[in-house]
């Protein structure tokens, strides 16, 4: 499975958003893109389809920045992924006009729906604070610790 880049960095943005955005306060995309090591402009054009999709809230002005507008336990993966790229979600199809062997149609049938459908349910059933907990068990405790 190959997840696109815009995927990859719309998860870690709403991460990074949760992790860093304390009693309402907003993160600037300048600041997500310098610690996720992302382009400025792309990370706006990925926030600007969360937005759309009702994932982040966006304000402007000195304090601007984004926000989550939902709890990190209401946004599913399967929710930034559809909003992001649904082909990783979508199944495989055979090509129009093209006849296929009953062997491609069993495999499609026993094996790539089934992965397909684990991806589905996994994603559907993984909140982003699940993510953000399963990233937290991967890292010292001092992760967090700005030293000057």
């Amino acid at each position: 499975m190959k997840v696109s880049t815009k995927a990859f960095y719309g998860v870690l943005a709403l991460a990074d958003i949760a992790l860093n955005s304390e009693n309402g306060k907003s993160v600037s995309a300048q600041e997500i893109a310098e610690r996720q090591g992302v382009s400025k402009k792309y990370l706006e054009h990925i926030l600007s389809s969360l937005r759309r999709a009702g994932h982040v809230r966006a304000q402007r002005g000195i304090n601007g920045g984004y926000s989550l507008s939902q709890k990190p336990d209401s946004i599913t993966l399967y929710d930034v992924f559809s909003a992001l790229d649904v082909s990783i979600l979508e199944g495989m199809e055979n090509e129009p006009g093209r006849s296929t062997g009953w062997l491609r149609e069993v495999a499609n049938a026993c094996l790539w729906e089934k992965i397909n459908g684990f991806l589905v349910s996994f994603t559907q059933n993984m909140t982003l604070e699940d993510f953000i907990g399963e990233c937290k068990k991967r890292v010292p405790e001092s992760w967090d610790l700005y030293v000057i």
